[in-house]
């Protein structure tokens, strides 16, 4: 066995896998990229919501007030009614006290229900303009959306692609190698042979001593980092 030709061959299946891991991560973190498209989106429509919620609370009041108002006509009416039966002037006084007095609360009814209007009329132009809003920022939400899907989609294709490369490389390594290779790069977050960077392993950075240097140039046998375990290379 080439062990230089294997490490070469290695060097390959990492920079594929190097791919695949940020690719995998990439789609592990789309949904809820989606869901916080989604939040987002609904925090919006909750403004909505609550101004309807408003203009219904508005109309129901106004009702009650236009229920209130028909009490106090009618209530206007049957004291009108019994001025012709009053004999003292006194009486017919009283009762005509009584008659404004109510005539007055039914000014302030007719008054409280106009300012209903009036404010119907603002909430109306809100919920409007809020709806014109939301329309332009759902077209945004969707295209956002579409966007994520989109890469997903991108991201499945090229992990077909690499899944087929790595194939293709993967039968020319030695299966004892190969079997190591993957139990470092499972245990190292997607990296298992790095290359030696100004006397520096390129996995954790700590120091390679020149004798290891030395050794890895010999390939003779798989060479790993002290530290970090991983396997170690010279690039020429």
């Amino acid at each position: 066995m080439d062990l230089k030709v294997q490490i070469g061959a290695l060097v390959k299946l990492q920079e594929l896998d190097s791919e695949i891991y940020a690719l995998e991560n990439e789609k592990a973190a789309k949904p809820q990229e989606i869901k916080a498209i989604d939040a987002a989106f609904e925090l919006k429509k909750a403004g909505l919501a609550e101004l309807e919620k408003k203009s219904l609370e508005v109309q129901k009041n106004r009702k009650e007030k236009e229920l209130e108002l028909a009490s106090n006509a009618e209530a206007v009416k049957k004291l009108s009614g019994q001025l012709f039966s009053l004999k003292t002037n006194k009486e017919f006084q009283t009762m005509q006290q009584q008659i404004a007095d109510t005539k007055a609360d039914g000014s302030v009814i007719e008054e409280k229900i106009l300012l209903s209007f009036e404010e119907s009329d603002k909430i109306k132009v809100q919920i409007d303009a809020e709806n014109l809003k939301l329309k332009n920022e759902e077209k945004v939400f969707q295209e956002q959306k579409k966007a994520v899907e989109l890469r997903v989609k991108e991201i499945a294709d090229r992990l077909s692609q690499l899944d087929a490369q790595r194939k293709q490389v993967s039968p020319g390594i030695d299966p004892k190698m190969l079997q190591e290779y993957e139990r470092i790069l499972h245990s190292r977050g997607g990296l298992a042979i790095v290359t030696v960077k100004d006397n520096s392993c390129g996995g954790c950075h700590m120091l390679v001593p020149p004798q290891v240097i030395n050794l890895i140039k010999m390939y003779e046998k798989v060479i790993t980092c002290e530290v970090c375990n991983r396997i170690l290379y010279i690039q020429e």
